[in-house]
């Protein structure tokens, strides 16, 4: 009984580690001042409120991770470029707009340009 118990706690603990640190494939990472907004992109910011800054030329609907589940029905159905702070946010952001059926086509973090996961060789697989 007690193993069993161990295994199901083991079996929570990857479940979480997985949903958190594990990198959503096939979305490739672009650069949002490098992307149109033509109507057909919604851009959406996952980051915090007093991390967003608006001087990326680009109008985007800033909802945090921490209100996404509360605030999701707000988002337009088109497809999605999402803003995130930092790898984790992104692979958490990315699997809740899944799960709810949104199309995330692109994304990009604030802290990283996708130049720079380029000369690394990492873009276009996740985080």
């Amino acid at each position: 009984m007690v193993g069993l118990l161990i295994l199901f706690i083991i079996f929570i603990c990857l479940k979480e580690l997985y949903k958190r640190y594990y990198p959503v494939k096939g979305i490739p990472c672009i650069d949002q001042r490098k992307q149109r907004q033509d109507g057909q992109i919604t851009f959406l910011d996952i980051r915090d409120y007093n991390e967003v800054m608006k001087t990326d030329g680009h109008t985007s609907l800033n909802i945090p991770y921490a209100y996404l589940k509360r605030f999701y029905k707000d988002i337009p159905k088109n497809n999605i470029h999402l803003i995130a702070q930092d790898p984790l946010e992104l692979n958490l952001g990315l699997r809740f707009l899944a799960r709810k059926g949104f199309k995330v086509k692109s994304y990009s973090l604030s802290n990283c340009s996708c130049d720079q996961k380029r000369i690394k060789g990492i873009a276009g697989n996740g985080v």
